[in-house]
């Protein structure tokens, strides 16, 4: 069959029908940019200590003295999870003594907040942790339910392509966004910590399903020129708009489930998208409908203007198509030659890790010093940039060094964090974004430099385990913020190092940039930096090794 680009060549690149499916797809991810990251208000850590109950009749003195001070990030201030025996300050209050001079604070007895927890109410009004008091012994519960919507992205990516392959890419798409919306708004209604959390894996499942989708619907009906963009800057940019729209909603929402609910609503303006954005032409060949994929594109050509010719598919060409035989792959042959399981490994890393430090800088935010909502918005702008940023060096820059470079920068400033002053927070804000710039920038390189890599008959197997591996950074990232609890820039010098290394190891893979795509795994273009030599033909060893080299030894750069 006639290749599909050089059929549909008579729609142009730029009409109004590739304009129009740009931009609406590009609109439907705008909420996965709010979802994805809602978690961020959905569960934040206000100030609290022990509540001390009015039953307790302590006077004004001891009930000022009844919480213990205590160093939190190298400043003073009163216990969270701590309170001095009520009974004992009881008897003292009643005796008429005085706390500190007639009692020494030190020598008394503490006991956990038995009667709960008092919450600052200056930066939220109500969340899930001041709900369902997930603090002190229970603080490892709103860590979890981030990494439980991570779980829900990690088995979501794993079924969504296979969905869309048996039922087509828009009826997933629009599937999954009903998903994603009516589980969004269960949440709003649930009144214990394990219901939000078995929702949140179902809204996980239905977010990266829907953005996959639409991801896959839009390279498959838009041209080469503008495919390129969309994936590059459409998508991307389109999810940093939503993302920036969290930190303004919640700043005029404070209570959680309202933001919730307000969250939620815009996925209903996606339900007349539907009588709008076609089925991919591409996907229904594939199917043998035809006619189907025929009907689209006459109706893409009188959108544009265009008058179609009288024949586009020659049903004659499909049967041969169909009739071929081809080769059958499995994940095992990511891993079958020396040469494929170096690339495998290293990218399987580096997904990994970019995952860790995009997502541990986003969650991260609120923890900041300054506004949490300012926070989090220059964190959302400072990807707008970085796509574009990325794009250029996509366009103009081999790729191995564009990608070290964003993370030798993403991974420096972050280890640098430690060395600023405690009194210069604005200079501390301006690193942390600059390493969530070359993080975000190599995390939009990573997409394209994966698929550039891997040979036709194992593409798609390839990016989908690269993928795999960074949905578990990502259900790891909210722990590095975690470890913030126990020392401020433990997270930033974990991340840091991590990236740095990992900028280290993208010098090893090869440089795809200016090569044709390989077809096969013998035409993989070889890792840089090793030494190679063919196995000798008097070896007896499998056809892949045959005409894979062989690494014998690392030389440095």
């Amino acid at each position: 069959m006639q290749d599909y680009e050089v059929v549909t060549a008579f729609l142009g690149e730029w009409g109004p029908f590739q304009r129009l499916i740009f931009f609406l797809l590009s609109a439907s991810i705008v909420p996965n940019g709010f979802t994805g990251l809602s978690i961020v208000f959905l569960a934040g850590a206000p100030e609290h200590r022990c509540r001390v109950p009015p039953s307790a009749n302590l006077s004004r003195e001891w009930l000022n003295a009844s919480i213990p001070r205590e160093l939190q990030g190298g400043r003073e201030g009163p216990s969270r999870c701590r309170r001095y025996r009520l009974e004992s300050l009881a008897n003292f209050s009643a005796l008429g003594l005085q706390p500190g001079r007639d009692v020494d604070l030190s020598q008394l007895e503490q006991e956990k907040c038995l009667d709960g927890w008092e919450y600052s109410r200056e930066i939220y009004r109500s969340t899930i942790v001041t709900e369902w008091n997930l603090v002190c012994d229970d603080d490892w519960k709103a860590p979890l339910t981030t990494s439980l919507f991570f779980v829900g992205v990690l088995v979501g990516s794993f079924i969504s392509g296979q969905l869309s392959d048996k039922f087509g890419r828009k009826k997933v798409l629009f599937a999954t966004l009903g998903v994603q919306t009516c589980f969004s708004f269960l949440q709003v209604f649930c009144s214990s910590w394990e219901m939000f959390s078995v929702l949140f894996v179902i809204v996980g499942m239905g977010q990266i399903s829907n953005y996959v989708a639409a991801f896959v619907l839009g390279t498959e009906i838009l041209g080469k020129t503008v495919r390129v963009i969309f994936c590059t800057l459409g998508v991307c940019i389109f999810y940093a708009m939503g993302y920036m729209l969290l930190p303004l909603c919640a700043y005029f929402i404070r209570g959680w489930r309202t933001l919730l609910l307000a969250l939620t609503l815009p996925g209903l303006l996606c339900i007349p998208l539907w009588w709008v954005i076609p089925e991919s032409p591409r996907w229904l060949i594939s199917q043998g409908r035809l006619q189907e994929a025929e009907i689209i594109i006459r109706k893409a050509a009188k959108t544009n203007g265009i008058t179609a010719p009288d024949v586009i598919f020659n049903p004659m060409e499909l049967q041969e198509m169909t009739s071929q035989k081809q080769q059958r792959h499995t994940i095992l042959d990511l891993v079958r030659t020396q040469n494929i399981r170096f690339v495998t490994i290293l990218s399987v890393i580096l997904w990994m890790i970019i995952s860790v430090g995009y997502f541990g800088l986003s969650l991260d935010t609120p923890n900041l010093h300054g506004d949490a909502y300012v926070n989090c918005f220059l964190s959302a702008v400072i990807e707008i940039p970085a796509y574009i940023i990325a794009w250029l060096l996509l366009r103009n820059l081999p790729r191995r060094y564009s990608m070290a470079a964003a993370l030798f920068l993403g991974g420096c400033v972050l280890l640098f964090i430690q060395l600023v002053p405690p009194y210069l927070h604005v200079l501390s804000i301006i690193l942390v974004m600059l390493g969530k710039f070359g993080i975000t920038s190599s995390f939009s390189m990573v997409y394209v430099y994966t698929a550039e890599l891997y040979p036709t008959v194992v593409r798609n197997m390839g990016v989908g385990a690269s993928s795999m591996a960074s949905r578990l950074g990502s259900i790891l990232s909210p722990y590095f913020v975690y470890l913030g609890g126990y020392d401020r820039f433990l997270p930033y010098i974990l991340m840091g190092s991590l990236t740095v290394l990992t900028g280290v190891l993208t010098l090893f893979l090869p440089e795809s940039y200016g090569m044709p795509l390989p077809d096969t795994i013998e035409q993989m273009l070889l890792v840089k930096g090793l030494k190679y030599r063919h196995t000798s033909n008097s070896t007896r060893v499998s056809k892949d090794e045959e005409e894979s080299p062989v690494i014998l030894k690392s030389t440095a750069f």
